[in-house]
Parts: C-alpha cells; sequence; structure tokens
C-alpha cells in the first residue's frame, strides 16, 4: 500500500457494473477509498456534492450524458476535484476535448491494474506538487 494512497477518495462513475467492481477492487485493494459509484451523469454530479472526492475516474460514454458534459459541471460545482476519464480504444478525439476541459489523464480499456493505479496515483501527485509549489 502505498502512503500516497491512505485516505484519499475517488468517486467512480461507469455505467457498467462490472467495469466500476473491477475499478472499485483495484483501487481499493490499493488502499484508497471508494466513496461511491455512479451509473450515470445526473447520479454522478450528486455523489460528487455529497461526497467531496479527491479524485473521479469518469466514463466517456453514460446513458444520460456525455463524459464530457458531466466533466464540464463538475468543473463548476467542484473546480477542484480531479478527473479521469475512462474510454474504450477509438473515442480519442472525446478524450483530447476532455482534456482541454480539465480532465489531468485518461485510462483506456481494456485497462490492466498496474495502469489503473500507476495514472490515478500521478493524478493525485499532481496535487501534492501544485501545493508545494
Amino acid at each position: 500500500m502505498s502512503p500516497n494512497s491512505m485516505n484519499k477518495r475517488i468517486l467512480i462513475v461507469d455505467d457498467s457494473f462490472y467495469m466500476r467492481t473491477m475499478l472499485k477492487n483495484m483501487l481499493t485493494d490499493a488502499g484508497y477509498e471508494v466513496v461511491g459509484e455512479a451509473a450515470n451523469g445526473a447520479q454522478a454530479l450528486e455523489m460528487a456534492t455529497a461526497t467531496s472526492p479527491d479524485l473521479i475516474t469518469l466514463d466517456v460514454i453514460l446513458p444520460d450524458n456525455t463524459g464530457l458534459d458531466v466533466l464540464k459541471s463538475l468543473r463548476q460545482i467542484q473546480p477542484s476535484a480531479k478527473v479521469v476519464m475512462c474510454s474504450a480504444v477509438g473515442q480519442e478525439v472525446i478524450v483530447t476535448e476532455a482534456i482541454e476541459n480539465g480532465a489531468l489523464a485518461y485510462i483506456v480499456k481494456p485497462f490492466s491494474e498496474e495502469k489503473v493505479l500507476e495514472i490515478v496515483g500521478a493524478a493525485l501527485q499532481n496535487d501534492a506538487s501544485e501545493q508545494s509549489a
């Protein structure tokens, strides 16, 4: 368990129960606290407001919204929230736009635990370096 993961709170947003469970297991095993799981954009915004997570993993395609719309709304309600996009191969255009709208990074599905933890860890560390500068 890395010291960086201690007490870091994460919200997982994905319409696939399987993907949410997989991410939750990876993150929990690494010592992160998963504070919520949202299956759509509306739930994501509600949960982000209720839980104030340190980081949000956000799927690009959601049933009621695009991840991009959710990202823009998140930036309004929680400007400091860190967001990592999750996308399938071939969604690079959306991901580029997401990065322009404040997402820190993206994870391409299908993903490995190693890659997820590396990207999440880097996104959260991004915070520490900003504060110490």
